[in-house]
């Protein structure tokens, strides 16, 4: 027993390992207050310096970024605007076109309508004279024919233009009441 109890109080005697001594702890506790004050008046303040620094430059940089984005959004806007302006100017021309189109189609249609109409009244005119110059041809020819007929029934020349003339006008005359007797 007396052996337990040299064993327990030498036991009390020895340090506690987990504790450490006394010294240990204020030594420890001034490197720490120096290190303390160390990195207070010295690495906070630039620390601090560089955060400032950093969110300054942050906030710089969303500010220009907002306001690129608002510029952007405004250019988006002008472009919009522009385009449908754009739009609504392109179908103005194309109603003008149409419109111009369509008069100048009917301006052609009445140019030609009225060349057709003058081109048919020349035609008209050099009828009307081709057939004035054959019916001129044809008394002509058919007075020779009754003049020389005439003077072949007769016996005797008819070479006095008076007289042939009104016979072949007499003779005309006839033709032309008995083919409007017949054509009635």
């Amino acid at each position: 027993m007396l052996k337990t109890i040299l064993v327990a109080a030498t036991e009390e005697a020895q340090p506690n390992p987990l504790l450490p001594e006394a010294y240990d702890i204020i030594w420890s506790l001034v490197c720490f207050v120096v290190i303390l004050f160390f990195f207070w008046r010295l690495v906070l303040p630039r620390m601090k310096k560089l955060l400032d620094e950093r969110s300054a430059a942050i906030e710089g940089n969303m500010e220009k970024a907002d306001e690129a984005q608002r510029e952007a959004e405004a250019a988006l806007e002008q472009y919009t605007a522009q385009l449908a302006e754009a739009r609504a100017e392109a179908g103005k021309i194309r109603e003008q076109a149409r419109s111009d189109a369509q008069r100048i189609g009917a301006e052609i249609q009445a140019q030609a309508q009225t060349d057709a109409e003058r081109v048919k009244a020349n035609a008209q005119v050099a009828i009307e004279a081709d057939r004035q110059s054959a019916l001129v041809s044809l008394r002509t020819e058919v007075g020779s024919l009754a003049i020389d007929l005439a003077s072949g029934v007769v016996g005797e020349s008819l070479s006095d233009d008076k007289k042939a003339t009104a016979l072949v006008d007499r003779f005309l005359a006839d033709l032309e009441a008995s083919d409007t007797a017949g054509k009635k």
